[in-house]
């Protein structure tokens, strides 16, 4: 028996502890309460989350970008270049959408600076394209930025403007250039009145308020105006903007998409945005001919300058000299000098242009604004081709420098290609001005031999012959650039942007385009939430919790027998058993009583029985447990005395209504007799030896030959002596009188004693210290289900420590409505 009982004792301290997912489970059940709290409050944070957390709206719209060419003056030269295709054309416009020189034009072009607002329920509301009124800005003076002025309509001819700040010191910007500078504002409440229509010059606010004449204004009506940034609120849409392709199968197709709290605005910007970016892709576009126009234009100014003074010549020619009659020979001749003046003066143009495009190409690093070659007639392949590169690249580095830093490999790779192409281009312009060079040596070789045939005519004839194939060729070239500039002028027109929106932004009202706050989601994941979370609560207090709340954790944790329960009880004393002895708490000490009996009859001798009752610590219910076993012997006829040998925290006397002036330190110390030291008591056949008074020495005491001698004379004397010891685990005062006890009570309290207690009893009852010990649990409360894996015991009874006890079943006192309904809530 000892040898079997020495391994359980093995296996209780040193086997393997699994979790106790069946402990768990009982906790969480027995805290449903909180988790159903945690889930509640979790919906209603839900609850108000949905209710005043603004709508948030997603709306899109969709654009095709195509590559559409359009022939300028010849099919060989293009004025709309094709920049890479149309795959490369498109993720350049995704690339510039993105861009903040594009936002900024969007965001300038609507005011989106600016914001309209009412007073809500929960915060002030944006109530753009709602109000019965527009604010004119004066964009030149500055307006207070992130600061609410407000609007009041007196009547529909009358308005005040109101602020109240608390400071005076703000920023102010002004939206013509951007600006910010300081400004003072009015601290307090301030207000002034306005006409509709007058001007507005306060230190922070600047403009015109205009109504619709058709719309009628309540009196009182208040609305809100607040600037912001400039800058912030490009970057924000920037951010905010969405730009992808449609789908694969289209991939020239574009989706933008915009989130906000207003439908209105997110149209408004979508459908902004797609006419800017086609009226710049348009712009840019017809840069060439743009180019190409004031190159034509200035030649042309050039060309209308000598027609008028080679007329002027020959009018003045005219009235000088007759009119002659030129001789059909004559005639044949002029008519040929005439056209070798024209093909000499159309290879000076093509000359003269490409050394002006040579200097252009050494001297400037912009590249955008080449005239078209074909304005003067260049039909070289090579440059033409050269010259549309190039300007394609420098159209590409431009795009670049929005979003790309300067020094990026991106920037240089480009730059390594356009020189490489000028390098080309001004090989190509040296070797062309070369052919053109002896080409017009040699018209001036035709021209100086025909020149010479009219040689032998009068000089006045000779000068008339002259100044008239000046007048024709001038009127010619005015005429040829006079329709080129028509036809530059037509293919401009005709262009049309790469860009076309293919279906615009619209709010259809009601919650289309809504996309939060998912308010399914919010109560779904408060639901979680509020359940998961006192579960993961539960789980690390569980874990961490070290006492004992339950006979199974006892049966787990040792293999000393547990001898009963006594459950809450809540009462005045400790005299439990003796005032109420219908309790279910004096049922559980009779239990206990019965229980002993089984120690006591191995014992086998006539001597009266001790009965030595500890704990781990102070609090768990010994002294309590130590008088009503003593009334509960007393009460069934056997004499009994209680002895209170807890020398340093003496108790048991108050419950008696006796002092402790005397006691067992008195007689231990020779102070006193037995009989001076023993009081009788009010319950039959119950007397009680108090304490004393506190010694300096209680160990000592307790192992002095006299606390021997006073057992043995108890023992002759009574039938059942109670010992009340100090807790074993503070002191050594009750391991000197584990030799004393024939049964040893070891009080636990649950949710009170630590688990670690009772390894301190288990190593004490393998060394032998103490026997025949049982364990006693206090405070047993049913409901907790603490008793899940124990078979036995009252679910009812008493809970020690500070003077509160519990529920009774077999005797209850008159409750009032209160506690009963109380009571009633608390077993639910």
């Amino acid at each position: 028996m000892e040898q079997r009982t020495q391994e359980e004792f093995d296996t209780g301290e040193s086997g393997h502890v699994s979790f106790d997912f069946r402990g768990y489970l009982f906790k969480v059940l027995n805290l449903w309460k909180f988790v159903l709290l945690c889930i509640g409050t979790a919906m209603l944070i839900a609850y108000f989350i949905n209710v005043r957390k603004p709508s948030v709206y997603k709306l899109d719209s969709l654009i095709s970008v195509e590559n559409d060419q359009n022939p300028f003056f010849t099919a060989n030269t293009s004025i709309s270049f094709n920049w890479g295709g149309v795959s490369g054309k498109v993720s350049k416009i995704i690339t510039e959408m993105k861009t903040r020189t594009h936002n900024e034009k969007v965001v300038d072009s609507l005011q989106f600076y600016m914001e309209y607002l009412v007073q809500g329920k929960y915060r002030k509301e944006d109530v753009y394209k709602h109000t019965p009124f527009k604010f004119e800005i004066d964009k030149a003076k500055l307006q207070v930025l992130n600061s609410y002025i407000g609007i009041r309509f007196l009547d529909n001819d009358e308005f005040e403007v109101f602020t109240e700040y608390e400071v005076s010191n703000k920023t102010g910007q002004r939206y013509h250039d951007k600006t910010k500078s300081p400004l003072k504002v009015p601290t307090g409440v301030y207000s002034k009145k306005f006409k509709v229509g007058q001007t507005i010059d306060l230190p922070f606010f600047n403009g015109r308020i205009l109504i619709d004449p058709n719309v009628k204004v309540g009196a009182g009506s208040e609305f809100y105006i607040r600037f912001l940034n400039f800058d912030s609120v490009v970057e924000d849409y920037r951010n905010r903007m969405i730009v992808n392709p449609y789908n694969k199968s289209a991939s020239a197709v574009l989706r933008l998409q915009l989130a906000g709290h207003n439908k209105a605005k997110i149209v408004d910007y979508l459908n902004a945005t797609s006419t800017i970016l086609s009226r710049s892709e348009l712009e840019r576009k017809n840069l060439y001919a743009t180019n190409t126009i004031k190159f034509i234009d200035s030649s042309l100014a050039a060309v209308d300058d000598k027609l008028k003074d080679v007329t002027s010549e020959m009018n003045d020619f005219r009235k000088e000299n007759k009119v002659f009659d030129v001789s059909e020979g004559v005639t044949q001749i002029s008519e040929e000098l005439k056209q070798y003046d024209q093909a000499k003066e159309q290879e000076e143009l093509k000359l003269n242009y490409l050394s002006n495009l040579e200097k252009y190409l050494n001297t400037k690093t912009d590249y955008t604004e080449i005239a078209a070659p074909t304005s003067v007639g260049i039909q070289e392949t090579n440059i033409l081709a050269s010259v549309s590169k190039i300007i394609s690249l420098a159209a590409e580095r431009q795009n670049l420098e929005y979003t790309t830093k300067e020094g990026s490999g991106l920037f240089k790779e480009l730059d390594r290609r356009m020189d490489s192409e000028v390098n080309v281009l001004l090989e190509t312009i040296d070797a062309t001005k070369k052919t053109i060079g002896i080409q017009l040596s040699v018209i001036n070789q035709n021209i100086a031999r025909l020149e010479a045939k009219l040689s032998d005519l009068p000089e006045d004839q000779q000068e008339y012959l002259k100044i008239q194939r000046k007048l024709e060729i001038s009127q010619e070239a005015y005429d040829v650039y006079t329709a080129k500039r028509g036809e530059a002028a037509i293919v401009k027109a005709a262009n049309i942007s790469d860009i076309t929106i293919i279906d615009e932004a619209k709010d259809i009202g009601g919650a289309s385009g809504r996309i939060g706050p998912n308010k399914s989601l919010n109560y779904m994941m408060a639901l979680m939430m509020g359940f998961f979370v006192p579960m993961f609560l539960i789980f690390v207090l569980f874990l961490l919790d070290n006492t004992i709340h339950g006979s199974d954790e006892i049966e787990q944790l040792s293999k000393i027998p547990i001898l009963g329960l006594i459950g809450k009880y809540n009462y005045k004393n400790n005299l439990i058993v003796y005032e109420k002895p219908k309790s279910a708490v004096a049922e559980s000490f009779r239990s206990i009583r019965s229980s002993l009996q089984f120690f006591y009859k191995k014992l086998g001798n006539n001597e009266g029985k001790t009965l030595m009752v500890t704990s781990s610590v102070s609090g768990e219910g010994k002294t309590f447990c130590s008088i009503n076993m003593a009334t509960v012997y007393a009460l069934s006829g056997k004499k009994t005395i209680l002895l209170g040998l807890d020398l340093r925290k003496p108790k048991i006397f108050g419950d008696f209504n006796i002092n402790n002036d005397k006691g067992v330190v008195n007689y231990l110390i020779g102070e006193s007799t037995f009989e001076e030291a023993k009081y009788t008591t009010h319950i039959e056949n119950l007397d009680v030896i108090p304490s004393g008074p506190v010694p300096p020495n209680p160990s000592e005491l307790l192992m002095s030959d006299q606390m021997h001698i006073l057992i043995n004379q108890l023992r002759q004397d009574y039938d059942m002596i109670v010992l009340d010891t100090p807790p074993l685990g503070l002191v050594t005062d009750a391991l000197e009188l584990t030799q004393y006890a024939d049964a040893t009570i070891f009080m636990v309290r649950l949710d009170y004693t630590k688990k670690g207690m009772l390894s301190l009893i288990n190593a004490k009852y393998r060394k032998g210290e103490v026997k025949n010990i049982s364990f006693v649990l206090n405070f047993y409360k049913h409901k907790t289900n603490h008793n899940y894996g124990y078979g036995y015991g009252y679910g009812y009874g008493y809970g020690y420590g500070y003077g509160v006890y519990g529920n009774a079943y077999h005797e209850r006192d008159n409750d009032s409505i209160f506690k009963r309904i109380k009571r009633f809530f608390r077993r639910i």
